[in-house]
């Protein structure tokens, strides 16, 4: 049986630590929906463990005076995370915020100008208060072969929008974009819940190693 250990999709979280030791962070907020907030199912040989809280750990392994805060609600639209999170963020005065942010409108078909909106009213109030947004692209459920067939080609449509808005987005505003949504494992079905929409814990654990990796290759300059 494979297990976190021995999963060359996953990483170390000692190693993570390290990668992520020279990032001038002592403060992350968390803020969006479910994806963030850690919905999963467990899964043997994988910590049940979120992504967020993952990235959280392996930043105050290295810093003793680190804090972090996860704001993040299952099931919220981008207008409700800025309503209940944008506030408390900003006033927790984080050097980081990681976000997940538009899942929900994309199943309900908000189209790409109305996400690009929810989701600039959201980041842009974060980059003028002087925090780096860091945003993590879905995995690709709609070409798992978990969606029904019929329903599989429109989501795919608007979940690849929701990923380029987002990105374009973020790197416009001078964050950062971890693009779980092209990994190669992001079709997989073996990372994802029961419920077929959420991530399992090798999921999160995936997407964990994919932050890390971007984050430690991006360019002191951005992420300063």
């Amino acid at each position: 049986m494979r297990t976190e250990a021995d999963d060359p999709l996953c990483i170390d979280a000692g190693l993570a630590a390290d990668l992520l030791a020279s990032l001038p962070w002592q403060r992350l907020v968390v803020l969006g929906d479910s994806v963030t907030a850690g919905v999963m199912d467990p899964l043997p040989g994988y910590a049940t463990r979120s992504f967020a809280d993952r990235l959280s750990d392996a930043l105050a392994a290295t810093r003793p005076d680190f804090e972090s805060r996860n704001l993040a609600h299952p099931f919220l639209r981008i207008a409700e995370i800025r309503d209940r999170q944008l506030g408390p963020a900003i006033a927790f005065a984080p050097d980081v915020a990681l976000v997940s942010a538009g899942g929900n409108d994309a199943f309900e078909g908000l189209d790409a100008a109305g996400i690009r909106r929810g989701l600039e009213q959201l980041l842009r109030p974060l980059v003028a208060s002087g925090i780096l947004p860091v945003t993590i692209g879905l995995f690709d459920l709609a070409r798992s072969g978990l969606v029904r067939p019929s329903s599989a080609a429109a989501l795919a449509r608007r979940f690849d929008e929701l990923d380029r808005v987002t990105a374009d987005l973020v790197r416009e505003l001078g964050g950062v974009h971890v693009d779980t949504h092209h990994h190669p494992a992001a079709a997989d079905p073996g990372i994802f819940a029961a419920d077929r929409v959420h991530a399992n814990a090798r999921g999160h654990a995936i997407a964990f190693a994919a932050i890390v990796e971007t984050l430690a290759e991006e360019s002191p300059a951005r992420i300063a």
